[in-house]
């Protein structure tokens, strides 16, 4: 099990052209990418935080996502809305 999580500070203004593009990205990492099991957007208080938990059936699969072309078409369509964003690997998950 690989997991990621991401995330993102938005700009002002841009939370509700972002969403709709993020929760597409993920609807379709499920759907067309077998090594990704689950792909949770996760909103809380502010409204310009955006946190992702996604889990992999290991780096190759989160490798294969970032090279899919949804993902690629995702970043572009986005990059201008993002103030900041910080990403976190995990290799090794106890239940």
């Amino acid at each position: 099990m690989f997991v990621v999580t991401v995330t993102f500070t938005l700009k002002p203004g841009t939370r509700d052209t972002f969403l709709p593009l993020m929760v597409e990205n993920a609807s379709t990492s499920l759907r067309e990418e077998a090594g990704c099991q689950q792909f949770d957007v996760c909103l809380g208080d502010d409204p310009e935080t955006v946190f992702l938990y996604e889990v992999y059936d290991d780096s190759a699969a989160f490798s294969a996502h970032l090279e899919s072309v949804h993902f690629q078409s995702f970043d572009t369509a986005v990059a201008d809305m993002i103030a900041t964003k910080v990403v976190h690997q995990y290799s090794e998950v106890i239940r």
